[in-house]
C-alpha cells in the first residue's frame, strides 16, 4: 500500500490524499459503505459501483466468520470474488461486535469468548486467529484485534483495556508475519488507538500505535455515546501524534457533520451504518438539511428527492412517491433511501476533497455544517 498526500488545507488539518492498493486507487478523504455480511444492505453491487461509486467498502470479521464462514470464503477465492466486488475492501477485526455483545462475552488476556447471536454456540477470538480469519476473508486492509470500551468508562478500566489492546497488537503483528497472503495480492494492517475519553490515555495509546510503524492507523472507541465535542477533542489529540505520511481512519463515525468536523482535524477514512440504517427508517441526508420522508408534509410533494443528488434515484423519483412507499411498507422505499444516503455521503467527502485542494475548505465546511443542521 502507498499513501501520498496531495494537499492540505492551510486553515485546518484537512488533507487530500491518494491511497493505492492492489485493488486500485482510493482518493481521500473517503467514506466506506458498510457491507457487514458481504452485502451493503439493500444495494446491488452494480448500483453500488455505478451510482454510489465508492473506492472502498467495509466488511465485518465477526459476521463473516459466523456466516458464510471462512471455509466458504476460501472456496470462493476470498470475499472479493464471493460478492463480485473488484475494488477495495477493509475488514474490521470484530472488536466492536464483541463490545456490543457485552452480555454474552468474557474478555481475558488470551482473547474473548463469546456466544453467537445466531445459534448460541460459543466461539473464541484471539489476536492470532483474528489475523488468520482476516487472511481468509482477503480484505485489502485488515485491522488489529482490540477491545472497544463503552462510554462512560471508568479510568482504571480504560487504562487496563488500553494496555491489553497494545499487548494484543504485538501478538497480531507477530502472528501476521507467520500467515501468508492467500489470494495473490497483499493486505495492509492498521492498529487501533484506544483510551476512551481520557486525554493522557489517548496520548499514550497514539504514541504506542505510531511506534508500531504500520501502513496506516485507526482510532477506535469513539462514537459510542460520548458527546460530539469529546469525540473531536480526542481525535485532535490523537491526530497530533499519528504520523502525517500514513492514512488515519476514524472507526464508526458518523453523521455528515461529524465527518466534516473530523476531516478538518486530519482524518482520512470513515465508515458508519448511519446512511443505510437511517435510510431504511426514512431519514434522508441532504446538503440543505435532513428529511424525515415519513412526515405527512411530503405526500403531495412531487419534486425530485434531491435535485443535487448524484444517484439515479434522486431525480427519477419524487418525495411524494418515496413517502408513499414508506407508508405502504414497500421495500423499494428503503432501497431508494439507502442509495440516496450513500450517494450523499460519497458526494460530501468528494466535495470536501475538492475544497481542500482548492484552498477554501474551511469556508465551505462552515456553510455546509450550517445547512446540514436543519430539519426540513
Amino acid at each position: 500500500m502507498k499513501f501520498d498526500l496531495k494537499g492540505q488545507d492551510q486553515q485546518t488539518k484537512a488533507r487530500a490524499g491518494i491511497l493505492k492498493t492492489d485493488h486500485g486507487v482510493i482518493e481521500t478523504p473517503i467514506f466506506m459503505p458498510v457491507g457487514t455480511v458481504a452485502s451493503v444492505k439493500g444495494v446491488h453491487q452494480r448500483e453500488l459501483k455505478n451510482d454510489i461509486n465508492p473506492d472502498i467498502i467495509l466488511g465485518n470479521t465477526y459476521h463473516l466468520y459466523l456466516r458464510p464462514q471462512t471455509s466458504i470464503l476460501e472456496q470462493a477465492g476470498g470475499l472479493h470474488k464471493f460478492m463480485n466486488w473488484d475494488r477495495n475492501i477493509l475488514t474490521d477485526s470484530g472488536g466492536y461486535q464483541v463490545y456490543s455483545l457485552s452480555a454474552n462475552r468474557k474478555i481475558k488476556e488470551e482473547g474473548v469468548k463469546f456466544k453467537s447471536h445466531i445459534d448460541g454456540s460459543y466461539h473464541t477470538f484471539t489476536p492470532e486467529n483474528v489475523m488468520e480469519i482476516q487472511r481468509s476473508i482477503g480484505a485489502d486492509i485488515i485491522m488489529a484485534f482490540d477491545e472497544c470500551t463503552p462510554y462512560p468508562c471508568d479510568y482504571q478500566y480504560a487504562k487496563r483495556s488500553m494496555h491489553m489492546t497494545h499487548r494484543w497488537l504485538d501478538r497480531c503483528l507477530l502472528h501476521l508475519n507467520k500467515v501468508p497472503f492467500k489470494y495473490g495480492y497483499s493486505q495492509s494492517f492498521f492498529p487501533i488507538v484506544q483510551g476512551s475519553t481520557y486525554k493522557d490515555l489517548r496520548i499514550q495509546s497514539a504514541e504506542y500505535i505510531a511506534n508500531a510503524d504500520a501502513e496506516g492507523n485507526a482510532i477506535g472507541g469513539l462514537s459510542v455515546g460520548e458527546p460530539a465535542e469529546e469525540m473531536y477533542e480526542m481525535t485532535e489529540i490523537v491526530c497530533r501524534i499519528l504520523p502525517e505520511d500514513k492514512p488515519r481512519y476514524l472507526m464508526g463515525v458518523g453523521t455528515p457533520i461529524n465527518i466534516l468536523e473530523n476531516i478538518a482535524l486530519g482524518i482520512d477514512m470513515f465508515d458508519c451504518v448511519m446512511p443505510t440504517r437511517n435510510g431504511r427508517n426514512g431519514m434522508l441526508f441532504t446538503a440543505h438539511g435532513t428529511i424525515n420522508i415519513k412526515n405527512k408534509k411530503w405526500e403531495d410533494d412531487f419534486s425530485a428527492i434531491d435535485d443535487m443528488g448524484i444517484t439515479f434515484v434522486d431525480t427519477e423519483y419524487s418525495k411524494g412517491y418515496l413517502k408513499h412507499l414508506f407508508s405502504v411498507n414497500e421495500m423499494l422505499g428503503r432501497q431508494i433511501a439507502t442509495i440516496h444516503n450513500l450517494g450523499f455521503y460519497l458526494w460530501l467527502v468528494r466535495e470536501a476533497r475538492k475544497h481542500i485542494l482548492a484552498g477554501d475548505f474551511l469556508t465551505w465546511k462552515t456553510q455546509m455544517v450550517k445547512q446540514m443542521d436543519k430539519r426540513l
